[in-house]
């Protein structure tokens, strides 16, 4: 069976196609400057017609419909979604609903939707949330402590993000350690452009760092992540900012660029402390300070645990860096095992597509 993994971006289409259940890898592209003035694809409808034609193109493959089914990241599902779900009308519509909750992103999952549906009008497509994994937080955990009216009205609470790529590590941790994830409590930790922890206590998320967006929690390459938000007020009112400014600041002007004033790239931050740049310096030191104190906070909310897993960009090319946090994490839990796990969000979404539909027909059969 084909699986075909679709990752839309704002202005991209990251895609991948595997062969189950074998679980290989046939081939993986990229589609970029989606709309932008001198591209020649100005929309994800026409990006996903050039996806399919290369395929075609570069013979991976003589018929389209060798595909069997595709898989979507979507990045949010709200509290609907707590698993993969098969596409249908009414999941469209809620993908849609969803789409104020994440502005710049759940429009371009939809549109990569959409535009497969017109091509392939009768291919399985299964839709995998960024916060699906996250969806067994407790209550007092996804709670913010503001009126309840904002909940129950708006759905204000914590979501968490990087799901997927979570759920990757935590089976690979499993796997590595040679244990079960149901006796495991693990923290792992996605440390790239966006980073992002999560307590994850016997295959169960239990508590993670991004909220309601994905601006909080860890410091990153462009998000300030936890900040007293009577601090944000101050600045607007002091800079006379408008909260689309603000939010810009926030978003794309704040983490490590904005501390050291010269970079989000942890691997130019590196550098430039080499050269005794100061604000490099406090920028990586920030950078993981945070991310010790939210490894200490879990390890204490998982009563003590098994194994810390660092991913993704930073965590998976920065091996000094890692070390570092290695030690300290050890004078406090020497028995913790901390393991470095490299992420396949992409594997995931197959994964998880092909087990739903593999499930979907047994039912259908018995």
């Amino acid at each position: 069976m084909k699986i075909l993994v679709i990752n839309c971006g704002s202005s991209s289409i990251k895609y991948k196609l595997y062969e189950f259940p074998k679980r290989k890898l046939i081939t993986k592209g990229l589609i970029e400057k989606i709309g932008e003035r001198n591209s020649s694809i100005q929309n994800h409808s026409q990006g996903i017609k050039e996806l399919f034609s290369r395929l075609i193109k570069d013979k991976i493959l003589k018929d389209i419909n060798e595909i069997a089914a595709i898989g979507h990241r979507v990045v949010h599902g709200g509290e609907t979604f707590k698993a993969p779900i098969v596409i249908d009308a009414q999941v469209i519509a809620k993908i849609k609903d969803c789409s104020s909750l994440a502005p710049l992103h759940n429009p371009a999952n939809l549109e990569g939707i959409l535009g497969c549906k017109e091509v392939l009008p009768k291919i399985r497509q299964v839709a995998v949330f960024d916060t699906a994994y996250h969806q067994t937080i407790p209550d007092y955990a996804y709670s913010y402590a503001i009126p309840g009216e904002y909940y129950k009205k708006y759905s204000v609470r914590k979501y968490g993000f990087h799901g997927t790529s979570h759920q990757f590590v935590a089976h690979k941790c499993a796997e590595v350690l040679n244990k079960p994830l149901n006796k495991l409590k693990i923290i792992t930790c996605h440390l790239g452009n966006g980073c992002s922890v999560a307590a994850i206590d016997r295959g169960k998320v239990i508590d993670t760092s991004m909220g309601f967006t994905p601006l909080e929690g860890l410091i990153m390459g462009t998000r300030c992540g936890d900040i007293d938000v009577a601090a944000v007020f101050y600045i607007m009112e002091k800079e006379r900012l408008t909260i689309q400014q603000m939010d810009e600041i926030l978003n794309r002007r704040s983490g490590l660029l904005g501390v050291s004033g010269i970079s989000n790239d942890i691997r130019t931050l590196n550098k430039e402390v080499k050269k005794n740049n100061k604000f490099a310096k406090l920028a990586i030191d920030m950078f993981l300070h945070r991310i010790k104190k939210y490894i200490g906070a879990y390890h204490l909310i998982l009563d003590g645990a098994d194994a810390i897993c660092f991913t993704a960009g930073i965590g998976e090319n920065n091996p000094a860096m890692i070390n570092k946090l290695k030690k300290h994490i050890h004078k406090i839990a020497p028995k913790v095992k901390v393991l470095v796990v490299p992420t396949d969000e992409e594997l995931m979404i197959a994964s998880l597509t092909y087990g739903l539909l593999n499930n979907t027909s047994k039912s259908k059969k018995d």
